[in-house]
This record gives C-alpha cells, sequence and structure tokens, in this order.
C-alpha cells in the first residue's frame, strides 16, 4: 500500500505493508527516531545487570543508525527505527524481561534529568498554508547544512535530523517536533529550547517560512494539510477511523509540549505516576491553548486535549489502575500487554498488525509471523504506541499541555520539575490530592478541555486548586536551587487571573482581530 498524498504535496514513499488478520481494535504509534536511537543504549553496553535473565543475539547492522553513510562531516543515519536488525531474539521474551526494561529506567537522584519535547504548525508566511513536504524537506536539508544535523532517511526521503542527543522529526502532518536531550537545569532547557528556535527561523525565514505556537491547527480542514512521507502513518490513517471519531485530527492537526522526567525507584515512579496524573487536567488547563478550528472557536479552550478522548480509548486516559494498591512496573506491563499492537518493523517493512495481541507475538503466534518472536526493541516501540496523560517507559512523559509560544515551551518543564523532582513538593501534591475520587479525577478529565480552570471542583473552582499547585511548584524549584523560579511566570499570570491563553485569544478574536483567524498567525508566531 501506498500514502496517499494530497494537492501540494509531495508524491509519498511507496512502503509495502504486510497485512496481518487484524481485528476491530488497534493502537496508533508515534515512535520518535530519537526513542529508537535510544534502544541502542539497551543492546549495546547500557543494560542493567539485573537484565541477565534476557536472551537475545547480538549483531551490528549496516542499516544501523550508528553506522550510516559518511557525507562530508555529517552523517545520513537509517530510518526509524534503527535497530530492527541489530537484535535477534533466540528464545522468547519473558514477562520479567519487560518489566525489567522498565525497572532499567531507575537512576540516582543525581542523574535525573529533564527532557522537553515540543511540536509546532510551521506555514507559509504569505498564504498562511501548510508547509509542503518540498518545503519541509529543503527546510531540513537546509538546518543540517548550516547547523551540522545529521540527516535522518527513510528510502529517498529526508524524514528528519539528529544532533548528539537532539532530534527533529516530523509527525503525520507536517508539524516540527524537537525531541530535546536530557539536560541537567532548565536554564539548559530553555537555552535549547532558544537555539532550536534559532536555527529553525534562520533557516525558514529566507524560504518565506513561519511557525506557530498553538495546539490545534486554527485555519485549515484537514484535507488540507500534506501527509508526511513516513511509512506507518499509512497504517496509522488508515486505521484511526475504525476506534475513534478523531484519531485523524490528532495525527493531522495537534501540536504538543511535554516532559520526560526520572525517577529513582519503583516506589518513586509510582508517586510521580499518581501526582501527574492527578494534576494533569490542571496543567491541561493552565497550556489551554487550541480554541479554533477551521476559522472559528470551536467551543474548547482546549480542542487538543478534547480529541484524545474519542481517538482510541483502548490507549488513552487517566489510568485509574495506576490508584490502587497493587500498582507498580508489572501492572503496567500487563496493561500494555492487552494494548493491541500497531505494527511491527522488519526489514524496511511495516507490517500491518494492527489489533493483534503482544501477548501471541511474545509466544511466536502472530498471524503472519507465526515463529518469529519480539525483541526488547518491538517491546519499545509498543509501549510509545500507548498514549495516556501520562506515559511510562523508562521514564514518565507528562503529556496533557498545548504547543504554545516559547515562554510557555520553558513553563511546562518548569512547572512539573517544580513539583515532581522536589519531593516536599511532590509529598505536598499527594496528600492535596489523595482524597480525589476516580470519578472526580475523570470529572475533571473530561470538563477541563471546555472550561479551563473556571471548572467547579468540590466547594470553588479549579483555579483555587491550581493556585496552590503552582506554589508547590515554585517552592520546589526554589529548593532545587538553580534560580529557576522565573519560569513559571506564564502559568502564575494564568492562575493569578483564572484567564487562561485559550481565553485571551477568544478575547482577540471576538474585540481585536474582528473574528477572523489570520491574525492568529501573527500573534503566536516564534
Amino acid at each position: 500500500m501506498a500514502l496517499m498524498s494530497h494537492p501540494g504535496s509531495s508524491p509519498c514513499i511507496h512502503t509495502e505493508a504486510v497485512q496481518c488478520k487484524a481485528r476491530n481494535y488497534g493502537v496508533n504509534s508515534f515512535t520518535s527516531t530519537m526513542e529508537s536511537a535510544k534502544t541502542k543504549e539497551i543492546f549495546f553496553g547500557l543494560r542493567s545487570p539485573s537484565w541477565s535473565s534476557l536472551k537475545v543475539a547480538q549483531k551490528w547492522s549496516s542499516d544501523s543508525a550508528e553506522v550510516g553513510q559518511r557525507r562530508g562531516h555529517r552523517v545520513t543515519v537509517a530510518a526509524s527505527p534503527p535497530t530492527e536488525d541489530a537484535v535477534i531474539a533466540t528464545e522468547p521474551l519473558t514477562k520479567q524481561d519487560l518489566v525489567d526494561y522498565l525497572a532499567s529506567g531507575c537512576k540516582p537522584k543525581d542523574k535525573w534529568r529533564i527532557g522537553t519535547e515540543h511540536e509546532k504548525f510551521g506555514f507559509e508566511i504569505e498564504t498562511l498554508r501548510p508547509m509542503t513536504y518540498e518545503q519541509i524537506s529543503d527546510l531540513l536539508n537546509g538546518i543540517s547544512e548550516r547547523f551540522d544535523w545529521d540527516k535522518i532517511m527513510e528510502g529517498e526521503y529526508i524524514i528528519g535530523l539528529k544532533q548528539g542527543k537532539q532530534s527533529i522529526s516530523l509527525e503525520p502532518g507536517g508539524q516540527f517536533e524537537l525531541s530535546g536531550a536530557p539536560l541537567e537545569t532548565l536554564h539548559q532547557t530553555c537555552a535549547e529550547v532558544n537555539s532550536h528556535l534559532y536555527q529553525v527561523k534562520a533557516v525558514a525565514e529566507e524560504m518565506g517560512i513561519g511557525f506557530l505556537g498553538i495546539g490545534f491547527q486554527p485555519k485549515w480542514k484537514r484535507e488540507e494539510i500534506p501527509v508526511m512521507p513516513k511509512g506507518r502513518y499509512e497504517i496509522m490513517k488508515n486505521y484511526m477511523p475504525k476506534v475513534g471519531s478523531l484519531g485523524l485530527d490528532m495525527m493531522f492537526r495537534t501540536c504538543t509540549v511535554q516532559v520526560n522526567l526520572d525517577f529513582h525507584s519503583e516506589t518513586d515512579m509510582i508517586r510521580k505516576f499518581r501526582a501527574g496524573l492527578a494534576l494533569q487536567p490542571i496543567a491541561t488547563a493552565l497550556f489551554a491553548n487550541s480554541p479554533f478550528t477551521e476559522g472559528k472557536p470551536n467551543g474548547y479552550l482546549s480542542m487538543r486535549s478534547q480529541i484524545w478522548t474519542d481517538t482510541d480509548n483502548n490507549r488513552a486516559g487517566m489510568l485509574p489502575f495506576v490508584f490502587d494498591d497493587s500498582f507498580g512496573f508489572e501492572k503496567y506491563v500487563e496493561y500494555a500487554l492487552d494494548v493491541p499492537m500497531y505494527f511491527v518493523y522488519r526489514k524496511k517493512q511495516y507490517i500491518d498488525c494492527s489489533g493483534l495481541s503482544f501477548r501471541d507475538f511474545m509466544a511466536g503466534k502472530l498471524p503472519g509471523l507465526q515463529g518469529e518472536y519480539p525483541n526488547l526493541n518491538d517491546w519499545e516501540n509498543h509501549l510509545t504506541t500507548i498514549f495516556p496523560e501520562v506515559r511510562l517507559k523508562r521514564y514518565l512523559e507528562m503529556r496533557g499541555a498545548d504547543g504554545g509560544p516559547w515562554r510557555r515551551l520553558c513553563a511546562l518543564p518548569a512547572f512539573w520539575v517544580g513539583i515532581l523532582y522536589d519531593e516536599v513538593a511532590l509529598q505536598n501534591v499527594l496528600d492535596l490530592t489523595a482524597d480525589w475520587t476516580k470519578e472526580e479525577r475523570q470529572m475533571l478529565r473530561n470538563k477541563v478541555p471546555v472550561s479551563g480552570l473556571k471548572t467547579p471542583f468540590r466547594d470553588g473552582l479549579l483555579k483555587h486548586v491550581a493556585q496552590e499547585v503552582v506554589n508547590f511548584a515554585k517552592d520546589g524549584l526554589e529548593r532545587r536551587g538553580f534560580k529557576e523560579t522565573g519560569f513559571l511566570n506564564e502559568v502564575t499570570e494564568v492562575v493569578k487571573t483564572g484567564i487562561t491563553p485559550a481565553e485571551k485569544l477568544l478575547e482577540l478574536y471576538h474585540g481585536k482581530w474582528g473574528q477572523s483567524i489570520d491574525p492568529v498567525f501573527d500573534e503566536l508566531l516564534y
């Protein structure tokens, strides 16, 4: 099967997809090139000693990202996932291997780092139309040549860049994503964001291209968005309508900012996971920034968040089992095993296994791949096809915020670092949320995309809870001792007034902008 191309986009790469026998449920994958590159650490020298039970034979592949093809002083690296030929499973993985994989993320506090990922919409400044793939290709090549990034290719198509532990990748509709390096302080994180935006703008402005910091495409219809030439997106695009009504909008018209944070033990992971899930609706409200669809208000403050409620509920949501006394690495593995697969990557082919069971794969009984067993790269890819509000891999991902302008890109990690990397703040949050019921947490998840900080909660408004939580975060940052509290200024103003970024945009739309959407492209231009 071939990727469909829309008017204005380039012919997409033709990726042969081998069809497994599918059922009526499935998974979509946003596995980033950087995540796949991290897998090499697992297989080549950084494996936890507790993984002695893992049964794999290793061989180095000429397709591996570490080999590449030298072109001058730059490297062209293979497409994600780059390690699929590097590990051959000689015996089946056990459930304990999968648990040990997650547990290998535990690290002492002095090794904790901050990883920020953010997406943005590229557009033609003259027409406001989304960037075509040809323009994106020129932009990626320009950044590579001028700023010494390695190119990531899928066949003949450039689909991303890599430099050290940073990577730039493309979401299905051409959303431009930076996956930042693991950094020690928020100053380093914000400097990384600034450097990235400088490099992108330096090339993009010469092309007449701008970038918009917002959570949902405000002007263009879904069919007007170009499709990127990445093989997995054909599988996703075909499957999404089977499991929810808004999955294609999620793929092509949303942007987010998220932060990835570490834990030192299973107990620490559990505490941070619970705090992250309980507070995720507050983060959604603080960063709500997607009130427009196709040129008009859409009735939501965070349309991006609302879209996740009907994308694919087999793999999204608030994960109430995380609050069970029995929760730990093993329970998350059980949950992940029950999330249907999306694809397997073999011999440069995306094999469509949407709706099939990873348990069957582990038993060598996957339809179409009978007798073949998964390796840990397959497991890592599978974990990245799960989309709850907080996601566990070898670190925790906070996933509830809309994309926004650059100052908010620094504020999001500041909010979560202040809470989750300070023991006092973390305990304060756990005490605050200890008696919140499953129903209350779900109510907040459902209502915040509409009403933001004005959502009623118990005897007040969510705004009042958010004020207390932001104070916890500020105090936590102060105790860290890196003079990072200034990065919270953006959210401090939001909780002080109770007015979300989306509500400010709506006020402009109905007032100064004269009910035209076009000024948003200038208002939120990077």
